[in-house]
């Protein structure tokens, strides 16, 4: 379909600069004061109810007030004018009588603004202006329910507000408008019924006009109206192709701002932004001044956010004049280049990329799959039937089907109907729904009660082709994904070749003919019963599977699905049986490229728990293995295994008075009295308040004595703050008894401490907040994975006096870059702490504090976070210390760029030059003995002590020192002994009761050296590339023969024609560590909870050194003769490498994602990546297998932009998105943009 001429001018324009749009015309009319009369004009003049307020009205009794208006805004800079039709829909015009009178008002509103914009153009050529047709929301909601007590009631249906839109619309056209602009959406119903009535209009015509959409968030929730996020409101209007989605009116800039960011991070339109002037005040007016509003959306355009911008309520020209001339000077939002994916949504987005892996999509709420749910709705008890719902989304469901086909029911009524409710349940519709039917009428009646963008199941080419384009046009209208079932017609394909092709003829004409996006292609190739002992059933499984495989291989980002609980319709009645089928069948489609599937998510065995035998002859009938598989499947068991243990004491301090026994339990860490000693202390004090600022402070006091002059050590206090936090939860209930807050005790000061966006690690921070509450801090701690907007709004509600940032992955210190940044942008003056494994003074200096003129200081360990703290929150030494830092900052700085000069710096080509030089002549790679993927679930926790490097586990106590010499240390021996007991002791419950279960996957494949990237083949005839590691090059000057190393260098080349292989791993010793955990904080068990996880992280070190060892010995081969110590293999004394993405030697952390793909670690390891490629469970480690001799550790150090430009070509990325990755690497300063 050709784009307008108006369109393609528009896209130019947006190239080059960011455009403008007008202010209030609301606003602007309320200046002129006009009467009933004006508003009325002659033509009016006899209409029987009130018309004044009916502004729209004014463009045919008043236009020379609109047109001056108009005139007004151009003068002041403006590119688009809104025509004055916000109210202009026969569904708003109706509370005024004047439905009749729609067409013209917006033909004339249309026509009026085009002739004040045409004589605009014509005096500025240069600065074309163009008139935006504006079709307002309407007064009633398509999603929400105006009456409390019937919430699947709704007072406007979908077809009316097409009728109303579409009626509207092309008065606009038919009058001159160039552009559609969809504005103040606060129901994205509403939205998509004003979309389809445009796409309707576009296919009629033939001509694609610009349509910008805008929604508005209307509270601090960050939602619309109708409860969808920024990010989901775009997934749902994504389908209109839209030249810019944004935001207007409800919320002044400021308050705007983090929405615009979130749309603009993942949408591929232009980003729109039109904010009031602030909220209304008091008396109804705008406080929000031109200046003011200039200055924040100069901050979005300098931020590299937006592409149009504008003003809505209580914008004057005045306004619209500074915004224009504050946004011209930045260059406009680049368009990002995303990979196509599927991109749902309920009130929340679902993105079907490799981060959600498989999809499962709930069953229950099926007519013809539950009897409970069927009999629910027959009966018509839609709130139990809510509940099946719910249960699914809280059991996993990232998708709800429903299905009302029964001959019984009145299915399109019920679907409404039901679908009406899951609308008014946040909790079920924040994600996206399956409407499910065998008929089109019911699949179309679903589709327009649904905000978000759903699924439709299904279409096919059953009917011929003719039906199957004319649904697949109507989809696209209604903006939903589509399944399409592999049926024609001559039926439903029942082998792998048929599969193949009817799915191929359909993407061909999804795609060729209808334009219909393959990434909302979801094929469902058949799912048949199996085990049923007919002949012709036996390859079904098979079959899909195969032909799964291929589909995926040929037909670019599309998705594939399938009801999973057909295939083992046979064996219903024995539904363990079913389960385990379930679960074997989906473990290798999923492997083969299966998406999402129709699953009971509450009710899926795991393939590891499933018996080996069992497990076998599942496989043999999936596979068809043999004749005889069903008969041996039916003569199958289950098992299962548990375990205990337990501790000992000394009391003679017992005896003390009741504060003496209160600081002996503090200072040696023991719980098992706290609560009687401190329920008598309660007694003996006027109030409850009194204890803990009397006896229970005294002996923190001394704890903290102890401590400061090291005579206490970490864990020693961690032991000291659980005691204390027991303590003040039992007195809680009596102070807040009191109500009398006169009695408060004072803190020294007010702490927020969050692990970044995209990082899981807390047990540093934890440890941190432990010993600041030690010393009377008040912290409040955010968790892991915290962006920077809750950050910020947490330190401005709570009122803190310190933000204190924590992170282990290299990502987050771009994160902690980017809240930097914000905190300078938003005019914080708090002091920014720093702290985690990945952080140091050089990194905060150099890339942190720079960004924020507050105090940034980076923090070693818990110790030194008090003496820090203390000085920031005191009056006398605050700003001594503030002082020192920054003298000593730029320092570093300053020695730091000395040390990196540019002449110290190889160029890329001369860094490859100097490459390791390995002499390949006669070198023969082992061959692996079992090549491809190799997967171990629940290995035995006993078998890794002895692989276990205790040293870490005391630096992470701050307790310095190699073990076991650190047990008998002078100075840290004694408090070593005793923390390493406690942790043996925690270990042997570990093992003993089952806490948490480990599980690895180790992959060996064929692969060559391509310049610096490595090839890792199919199979062995290495023809096939499976995947690419992009790894990267020390580019330090090197002298006395040393080499610039990079990791492809110890892989054979493919020019040389030897065969050489890589491997990949992916261990856990995480899961299910979360219940103890929890089971920890309600105890208040901090020290439990610190130990509990630093011995997880240990026992995944020790699993990747025994999967190693075990791939070295038997798996790849190479050292079966091997026999090295404990000490030994902690040293490393054996052949290979297992370096790790994010780790010196491969510091950029994207390549765990295609190093997780190519293991298939999700499914085989139960490991998943975040957004920042942080690994949950968080103890959990993956790596690279590199065998030869040669293979050895190293750093890669500070990088060029010339390297970076290469990396970013290898990875087909951005050179910006390259520098992201690599920006604690970066040899040269880089220009950040807010993100």
């Amino acid at each position: 379909m050709k784009k307008s001429s108006a369109f393609i001018e528009i896209e130019a324009i947006l190239a080059k600069r960011i455009m403008v749009l007008d202010g209030a015309m609301g606003t602007m009319i309320q200046g002129y004061s006009l009467t009933e009369e004006d508003y009325r004009g002659t033509a009016y003049a006899d209409v029987a109810n009130d018309l004044k307020g009916n502004n729209d009205l004014l463009t045919l009794t008043k236009p020379e007030v609109i047109e001056k208006i108009h005139d007004d805004f151009l003068a002041a800079g403006a590119d688009i004018l809104e025509t004055n039709t916000f109210n202009s829909t026969s569904i708003a015009q109706a509370d005024y009588k004047l439905e009749s009178a729609v067409y013209e008002l917006n033909k004339q509103g249309a026509a009026l603004a085009r002739k004040v914009a045409d004589r605009w153009s014509e005096k500025t050529p240069e600065k074309p202006r163009f008139v935006a047709g504006v079709l307002g929301p309407t007064n009633r909601t398509a999603s929400i329910s105006p009456d409390v007590n019937d919430p699947g009631y709704r007072n406007v249906t979908f077809d009316e507000l097409v009728a109303a839109y579409d009626e509207a619309l092309r008065g606009l056209m038919d009058g001159g408008a160039q552009i559609i602009l969809i504005e103040t959406v606060f129901d994205s119903l509403n939205c998509k019924a004003a979309i389809y009535a445009v796409l309707r209009y576009f296919d009629e015509t033939g001509i694609r006009h610009p349509v910008m959409v805008s929604g508005t968030i209307t509270d601090a929730s960050g939602r619309t109206l109708s409860g969808q996020t920024a990010e989901a409101f775009w997934a749902s209007m994504a389908h209109v192709k839209p030249v810019s989605i944004g935001f207007n009116c409800a919320l002044g800039a400021k308050d705007l701002r983090p929405h615009v960011q979130a749309v603009s991070n993942v949408a591929t339109a232009h980003v729109s932004v039109h904010p009031n002037a602030g909220l209304p005040n008091e008396l109804g007016d705008y406080d929000d001044t031109p200046d003011y509003m200039a200055e924040q959306l100069a901050e979005f355009a300098k931020s590299g956010l937006v592409n149009i911008v504008g003003g809505c309520c209580g914008t004057r020209p005045e306004h619209i004049a500074a915004i224009s001339e504050a946004v011209a000077e930045f260059a406009p939002r680049r368009l990002p280049e995303l990979e196509p994916v599927c991109r749902l949504s309920g009130l929340e987005p679902l993105y079907m990329d490799d981060v959600a892996g498989f999809v499962n999509v709930g069953e229950r709420t099926n007519v013809a799959g539950s009897a409970k749910f069927k009999r629910l709705v027959m009966e018509g008890d839609y709130d139990t039937a809510l509940d099946i719902a719910r249960e699914q989304v809280l059991n996993g469901a990232q998708i709800v089907d429903v299905n009302m086909d029964d001959a019984m029911l009145d299915a399109k009524s019920a679907m409404v109907t039901f679908l009406n409710l899951i609308a008014s349940e946040p909790d079920i519709s924040r994600v996206p729904l399956m409407i499910d039917s065998s008929k089109w009428e019911v699949l179309e009646a679903g589709l327009k009660t649904v905000q978000g963008k759903g699924v439709v199941n299904s279409i096919s080419l059953k009917e011929g082709e003719e039906e199957f384009i004319t649904h697949a046009r109507e989809l696209r209208r209604y903006g939903a994904a589509a399944v399409v079932m592999a049926f024609d017609e001559d039926g439903q394909a029942d082998s792998k070749e048929r599969m193949i092709e009817i799915c191929t003829r359909c993407y061909k004409i999804l795609t060729e003919v209808v334009d219909f996006p393959p990434e909302d292609i979801i094929f469902d190739p058949n799912i048949f019963p199996i085990a049923t002992g007919i002949d012709e059933h036996r390859n079904f499984s098979r079959d899909y599977i195969e032909a799964t495989r291929v589909l995926k291989e040929t037909l670019p980002h599309i998705q594939i699905s399938g009801g999973g609980s057909n295939m083992s319709f046979s064996l219903r009645g024995n539904n363990p049986m079913r389960e385990a089928m379930h679960s074997v069948f989906l473990f290798h489609a999923i492997k083969a490229g299966m998406d999402m599937g129709i699953v009971n998510a509450g009710q899926l065995a795991v393939y590891s728990d499933i018996p080996e035998d069992i497990r076998n002859r599942i496989e043999d009938v999936v596979f068809n293995r043999s004749e005889e598989a069903t008969e041996r499947l039916l003569e199958v068991a289950e098992q299962a295994i548990g375990q205990k243990r337990s501790n000992v004491i000394d009391l003679s301090w017992r005896e003390g008075t009741v504060g003496e026994r209160l600081t002996h339990s503090l200072v040696k860490g023991i719980t098992d009295y706290i609560i009687e000693d401190t329920e008598e202390a309660r007694l003996q004090f006027p109030r409850p308040i009194q204890v803990i600022e009397g006896p229970l402070m005294d002996g923190m006091n001394v704890v903290g004595d102890l401590f400061g002059s090291g005579k206490m050590f970490l864990p020693q206090v961690v032991k000291s703050a659980r005691v204390m936090k027991q303590a003040v939860a039992h007195l809680l209930p009596y102070i807040e008894a009191e109500k009398d807050k006169s009695g408060e005790s004072q803190t020294k000061g007010k702490i927020l401490m969050a692990t970044v966006k995209g990082d899981v690690h807390d047990i540093g921070k934890n440890i941190v907040g432990v010993v600041l509450q030690c010393n009377n801090f008040e912290v409040i701690d955010l968790g892991v994975m915290v962006p920077y907007t809750k950050i910020l709004e947490t330190a401005i509600a709570e009122k803190v006096d310190i933000i204190g940032l924590s992170g282990l992955i290299t990502p987050s210190l771009e994160e902690m870059a980017t809240v930097a940044a914000e905190m300078q942008r938003q005019d914080f003056h708090l002091p920014l702490l720093i702290g985690g494994a990945t952080t140091s003074k050089v990194h905060t200096a150099l890339k942190i504090a720079p960004q924020y003129d507050g105090t940034t200081i980076y923090v070693t360990d818990a110790s030194r976070a008090v003496g820090i703290a203390t000085k920031l929150t005191s009056n006398e030494n605050n700003k001594e210390l503030v002082d020192s830092i920054k003298v000593e900052y730029e320092q570093v700085r300053e020695n730091y760029l000395k040390k990196s000069r540019p002449d110290q710096q190889s160029t890329l080509a001369e860094a490859r030059a100097n490459a390791v030089a390995i002499d390949w002549e006669g070198y023969q790679p082992p061959v692996p003995l079992h090549p491809g993927l190799n997967e171990f679930n629940d290995i035995d926790l006993a078998a890794l002590v002895d692989y276990i490097d205790w040293s870490p586990f005391f630096r992470t106590w701050e307790l310095a020192g190699h073990f076991p010499k650190i047990l008998e240390d002078e100075v840290v021996g004694a408090t070593a002994t005793e923390l390493y007991n406690d942790a043996r002791a925690m270990l042997d419950k570990v093992i003993a009761e089952k806490w948490m279960s480990s599980r690895a996957v180790v992959g060996l494949f064929p692969a060559a050296r391509d310049g610096d990237d490595v090839i890792v083949y199919a199979d062995e005839s290495r023809r096939e590339e499976k995947h690419r590691f992009h790894f990267l090059r020390q580019q330090m000057s090197r002298k006395n023969g040393r080499a610039n190393h990079c990791l492809a260098d110890f892989i054979a080349s493919v020019d040389s024609g030897i065969p050489d292989y890589i491997g990949g791993f992916a261990v856990t010793t995480g899961l299910g560590i979360e219940k103890k955990l929890e089971e920890f904080k309600r105890t208040h068990d901090d020290y439990s909870s610190i130990m509990l996880k630093a011995l997880a992280d240990r026992l995944a070190e020790a699993l990747a050194e025994y999967m190693h060892e075990k791939t070295r010995k038997e798996l790849w081969g190479y050292a079966k003769d091997e026999q090295l110590s404990s000490a030994e293999l902690i040293k490393e004394n054996y052949r290979g490498i297992r370096p790790a993405p994010g780790y010196p030697a491969c510091p950029e952390h994207s390549e765990k994602r295609g190093l997780f793909n190519l293991l298939n670690a999700e499914q085989r390891a139960g490991i998943e990546l975040t957004e920042s490629f942080a690994m949950l469970p968080a103890s959990s480690v993956s790596g690279i297998y590199f065998s030869h001799p040669e293979a050895r550790y190293f750093g890669v150090g500070n990088i060029g932009r010339d390297q970076v430009e290469d990396y970013a070509k290898r990875k087909d990325i951005s050179p910006d998105a390259a520098e992201r990755l690599l920006a604690s690497n970066l040899a040269y300063e880089r220009t950040r943009r807010a993100s």
